[in-house]
């Protein structure tokens, strides 16, 4: 692991890291911020997973996360949205394809099955070598995510319910099966049968029987992907249907920014603190 770059902040350490990737064939960049509170032990930690056309970046310089990280004592790791490099196969001209939009799936399809694998990233190799690497308590873990992320962080923690304690979105894609802006991904990453879609669909898999303790979700009323996109009440109707509790706070007057998700990062952090 390369340290790219560290910086004191809060009493902690903002930090970016890269390193080769067993899983994406190709080198993953990384951010983690640790508490003061680290210093004397092992804390939680948070996944933090990022929206189309996004990197680990975004919410490192735009998510405002670190004084209410340091206030609760949780680690805060941001992965990448996708493989990257020249060797990688990409469509440029799509920003709902390819780099940045890795849909936190293991690609099944070729060209994109060597390097797409953005499931097993995030569920396996980071979190072994941030357990390895850093002061984090692997027994109390929660995972959360903006958009697409939002998306990754849902359907990862219906399917590993017993690993993460905690799971909150902001505007999440919560079927992304269907969404315009989604649907033509899974299809080549995944293939024509949508049958292999619902491993990575919220709703689906909630009507497929996964189940989470409860959720949170932040969605604003002026987003623009809020109709066709995002579609929250999917969400709403799948876990009311399974008994799966959810608090979808609709926030009137935000759009999809980091303006809005900065808003109520603090919120969010308090929420998975108090369940770690």
């Amino acid at each position: 692991m390369e340290t790219v770059s560290t910086n004191k902040s809060h009493g902690g350490v903002q930090g970016v890291y890269r390193h080769d990737s067993r899983e994406t064939n190709c080198p993953m960049t990384f951010s983690v911020f640790t508490p003061p509170q680290a210093e004397r032990g092992p804390v939680p930690v948070l996944w933090y997973l990022s929206g189309l056309t996004c990197s680990h970046a975004n919410v490192t310089e735009k998510g405002e996360f670190r004084a209410a990280a340091a206030e609760h004592g949780v680690v805060i790791v941001a992965p990448d949205t996708s493989p990257r490099g020249a060797d990688v196969p990409d469509e440029p001209d799509n920003w709902q394809f390819g780099s940045g939009a890795g849909f936190y799936v293991d690609a099944t399809q070729e060209p994109y099955a060597k390097n797409y694998r953005m499931y097993s990233y995030v569920t396996k190799e980071l979190p072994e070598l941030v357990a390895a690497q850093f002061p984090v308590d692997t027994s109390r873990q929660g995972i959360f995510g903006h958009s697409m992320g939002g998306h990754g962080a849902i359907t990862i923690a219906l399917k590993h319910p017993d690993r993460f304690k905690s799971c909150s979105a902001f505007a999440p894609i919560v079927q992304p099966s269907t969404a315009g802006w989604s649907k033509p991904a899974l299809e080549k990453y995944l293939g024509a049968d949508e049958k292999a879609w619902r491993a990575y669909d919220a709703t689906m898999l909630i009507a497929d029987g996964a189940r989470f303790k409860d959720f949170l979700v932040d969605q604003g009323s002026s987003d623009n992907f809020l109709q066709d996109g995002l579609r929250p009440w999917l969400l709403e109707e799948a876990c009311a249907k399974a008994g799966v509790p959810l608090v979808l706070n609709m926030r009137d007057g935000y759009d999809h920014s980091y303006y809005f998700i900065s808003t109520f990062m603090a919120d969010h952090i308090a929420w998975h603190a108090a369940r770690l």
